[in-house]
């Protein structure tokens, strides 16, 4: 019985598709339903601070005045809920991972300057 289960292991291995990626040269494919990081569209953004309220983990800081929202990716547990507590909509899951750190610091985003004359 046991020489079954090893003869059919070894022609798997032998004739089946590797358990593992030839990464980096082919990158890994998420499924769409994975919750990899939340981006934002910063020039969409009002700065309403209703994301850093919904945070379950205080991950991110909204300053209305200066115009700008980071996250702390290590805080993070990508839950969902400063997304789907925006008003705007211009937070979005990502499938895609952000990038290892090796010291503890925030991702900052700058809302764009005001062009003169435009808008009003």
């Amino acid at each position: 019985m046991p020489i079954r289960k090893i003869s059919r292991t070894i022609l798997k291995s032998l004739f089946g598709e590797p358990a593992t990626l030839m990464y980096p040269a082919r990158a890994r494919v998420y499924p769409t339903s994975s919750r990899g990081r939340v981006a934002i569209e910063i020039a969409a953004c009002i700065f309403c601070g209703l994301c850093r309220r919904k945070c379950p983990t205080a991950a991110i800081l909204v300053n209305k005045e200066k115009k700008t929202w980071e996250i702390d990716r290590l805080k993070c547990i990508t839950c969902n809920a400063c997304v789907e507590a925006c008003p705007k909509k211009c937070l979005a899951m990502r499938n895609k991972y952000a990038a290892a750190q090796t010291a503890r610091q925030n991702e900052k985003f700058q809302a764009p300057e005001a062009k003169p004359g435009a808008g009003g």
